[in-house]
């Protein structure tokens, strides 16, 4: 019997804005048993080009996870080629449409033995728990992280900076060269969660704040809390696009003893 189940589940709110420019999916791999992934992209660039990016990062996912298969390619290699390739083809449509599409993203795989791999550009984020503690997250590709890993802004400076939304690294861009960073966990447990989200979720919410939401809750439930709460916080300003997944490891229940007539006739 497996030592976990895992529930997840999306939230998405379009916040202030006229246009949705977030999206998210989860998908499972058909040559690969027991493996699933979260993926989430923020969408940049005016118009409909952000939505566009956006759309470009799940659909780059879906079709590369579609054809994986752990017996002729690593989960890190994949994650590298759906950067690549979601950064070539979102490049060529920024010169076709005449607009400047852009998208961070975030990408986590679970497999089927046991272990965690993510990949990230920009500064969408994947928060891990262990129950409700906070165990780490990826860093933002951003110009405001640069400056305190430099020692040149304090960390509590970093959120309401006023360049806090400058990014270094974002799939689209043709000043910078774009790069995955890729991280792993093994020996996944119950009690473990993963969460994916744009800025316009953890800029409100501190990590335990997060933590303690994610394990109290089922994630339709933590994900109707946040975005309620994200709303309440973001009161008076021209809040952004909220978009976020949750992926929790749960114990399975436990098997309940039925016995019918047939089974206990093959008992006797």
């Amino acid at each position: 019997m497996s030592q976990y189940k895992i529930e997840a589940g999306t939230g998405q709110h379009i916040g202030d804005k006229n246009e949705q420019q977030d999206r998210v999916a989860l998908f499972t791999a058909p040559k690969a048993p027991g493996y699933v992934m979260a993926v989430l992209a923020d969408g940049m660039g005016g118009l409909t080009g952000g939505a566009m990016a956006a759309e470009q990062v799940i659909r780059t996912a879906k079709l590369n996870f579609e054809s994986f298969s752990p017996l002729s390619e690593s989960v890190e290699s994949m994650l590298k080629t759906i950067g690549e390739e979601a950064h070539t083809i979102i490049t060529l449509n920024a010169i076709s449409s005449e607009m400047q599409p852009h998208s961070t993203m975030v990408i986590l795989v679970l497999t089927s033995d046991g272990s965690a791999f993510w990949g990230h550009v920009g500064d969408s984020r994947l928060y891990r728990f262990n129950g409700p503690n906070f165990a780490e997250r990826t860093t933002d590709h951003s110009y405001v992280e640069k400056l305190v890993q430099e020692g040149k802004l304090k960390r509590e400076e970093a959120k309401n900076h006023r360049m806090s939304n400058l990014l270094v690294n974002v799939l689209g861009s043709t000043t910078n060269d774009h790069f995955v960073t890729i991280n792993r966990y093994d020996g996944l447990k119950a009690g473990d969660a993963f969460l994916l989200c744009s800025d316009g979720l953890w800029h409100y919410f501190s990590d335990s704040e997060l933590g303690a939401a994610i394990a109290m809750n089922s994630p339709r439930e933590a994900s109707e809390m946040l975005i309620k709460k994200v709303r309440e916080r973001a009161a008076g300003t021209n809040a952004d696009n909220c978009t976020f997944a949750i992926v929790k490891l749960v114990k399975p229940p436990k098997e309940t003893k039925d016995y019918k007539v047939e089974k206990m006739r093959r008992a006797v």
